[in-house]
């Protein structure tokens, strides 16, 4: 069944939603911030709670009725018909160490499933939008996944070793001597870059809502693909192991690797 375009309404929203989270992390990039732990030692700054505070107190004004899923502000109206989904500041580590390679990334839910995403670099200047009903567009340009028929072909992309631990640090290693290619540190900029076909793979694992809601209709409008490590769809799951691709004969034989199956 084909999902119903999403408004424009809403995608004009989420726009401003990026610009005025943007402008936000803008004012503090490469400024002396205060950095403090949260209770996973995952790091936070004023950056990252004024920028959701300001897309959370514009949503409210336009769409009371809306529910919103935060990374630090947390949830509201979880049950609502539309759900936003906010990460201010996808990629706080690249942030505090001055690399403009974290993203603020902004979801729109119907009913559970993704309708809208912008992944957006405000430093460099670069916004992915992905959104039912039409291709996605990297600055307002479409944007198309690559061909990738065979992963010794491919160029796979992880934020960091550490996020696999245990078995899905044995299947990642496996995943990674089958690819050409294996680079790490992009945080959610890696989607994008799949999205306009210079990256064939990103796999990830420990990921929560605001980590990933985004990045689905971005990689699905530019012809690319997001499942889960089963090839099942990814949903609200928390500490969920994502999967995403250009090619689905790279992301099946991406699902064999990761199952240690022959492909």
């Amino acid at each position: 069944m084909t999902e119903p375009p999403c408004p424009q309404e809403f995608v004009d929203l989420a726009h401003r939603l990026a610009d005025t989270a943007g402008a936000v992390a803008r004012r503090y990039f490469r400024t002396v911030v205060a950095i403090d732990d949260k209770a996973d030692a995952s790091p936070v700054t004023i950056a990252d709670r004024e920028a959701e505070a300001a897309m959370r107190r514009l949503i409210e004004r336009e769409h009371p009725d809306h529910g919103i899923l935060g990374e630090e502000h947390g949830t509201v109206r979880a049950d609502a018909e539309h759900v936003w989904v906010l990460d201010p500041i996808d990629g706080t580590k690249a942030f505090i160490t001055g690399k403009p390679s974290f993203g603020i990334l902004i979801a729109l839910l119907r009913a559970g499933r993704p309708i809208l995403g912008i992944i957006d670099q405000p430093i460099i200047g670069e916004r992915w939008l992905g959104a039912a009903g039409r291709e996605t567009t990297l600055n307002g340009i479409p944007a198309r996944v690559r061909a990738c028929p065979s992963l010794d072909r491919a160029a796979l992309y992880a934020t960091a070793p550490d996020m696999f631990r245990d078995d899905d640090a044995a299947a990642f290693a496996r995943l990674q001597g089958a690819v050409k290619l294996t680079r790490f540190g992009a945080d959610c900029y890696a989607y994008g870059l799949l999205a306009s076909g210079f990256v064939d793979l990103v796999a990830e694992a420990m990921l929560q809502p605001y980590d990933y809601c985004a990045l689905i209709p971005v990689i699905e409008g530019a012809g690319g693909l997001v499942t889960d490590w089963r090839g099942e769809p990814l949903g609200r799951a928390a500490d969920a192991r994502l999967l995403a691709a250009g090619d689905a004969r790279a992301h099946r034989q991406a699902l064999d690797v990761l199952a240690g199956r022959e492909h």
